[in-house]
């Protein structure tokens, strides 16, 4: 293996699992408030053009990461979505 894929592998791992407290937490208590909605937004498509990215290279390392990035911030965007704009607000 190269040292720019050793690199690679290493930038995606710790990329990606700083990103997993956060979506671990935010996935267990639903709770978005402190979440800014176009924040979530354009990082959720900043990570899938990532993916795009990592397809046209034919880059693993790039391509998993970002899938599972993906994934989660898709969950926590829709959870923020939820929450915005159809959960009843407790008074």
């Amino acid at each position: 293996m190269l040292t720019s894929q050793i690199v690679g592998y290493l930038a995606a791992t710790l990329t990606t699992a700083s990103f997993l407290p956060q979506a671990i937490l935010t996935i267990k208590t639903r709770d978005t408030d402190g979440l800014s909605l176009s924040m979530y937004s354009l990082f959720t498509m900043g990570v899938f053009f990532w993916l795009i990215y990592g397809i046209y290279l034919g880059d693993n390392a790039i391509i998993v990461a970002n899938t599972v990035t993906f994934l989660l911030a898709v969950s926590i965007l829709s959870c923020k979505i939820y929450n915005s704009f159809f959960k009843k607000k407790s008074d």
